[in-house]
């Protein structure tokens, strides 16, 4: 499993892209979605919706589990993925591309987050 080298990561498994214009977007980890298993529902916070860095901002339900959706930075929802909602087997196929979750406009710059290199020595793979 690799994980992508431009993206950043929190310890509760979602991948955040750089910030451009103010805007980043945020997934989950392919570790998180293997985890999982087959994932089967997502609720995604909505546009307009203020989210908190590290609280809980969403909902991901697999045929094992549910698993809360956290939010690895603090601002704005600009947009959310209804494709994932649509067709939540997204988020298994391609949980750094298609299977995106939500993108936000960024209130002060996220803290704490990991490398790809770091995530992957956290997670161990």
């Amino acid at each position: 499993m690799s994980n992508p080298q431009h993206l950043t990561y929190s310890k509760e498994h979602e991948w955040l892209t750089a910030v451009e214009d103010g805007v980043a977007t945020v997934g989950i980890t392919e570790h998180a979605a293997t985890a999982l298993g087959d994932i089967v529902f997502v609720q995604l916070p909505e546009v307009g919706d203020t989210v908190t860095a590290g609280d809980t901002c969403g909902e991901l339900e697999s045929t094992k589990s549910v698993s809360d959706l956290y939010s690895p930075a603090t601002g704005e929802v600009v947009e959310a993925n209804q494709a994932v909602v649509d067709d939540p087997s997204l988020v298994n196929s391609a949980p750094f591309a298609e299977g995106w979750l939500f993108k936000i406009r960024i209130e002060s710059a996220p803290e704490g987050l990991l490398s790809a290199d770091e995530y992957s020595a956290f997670t161990g793979a």
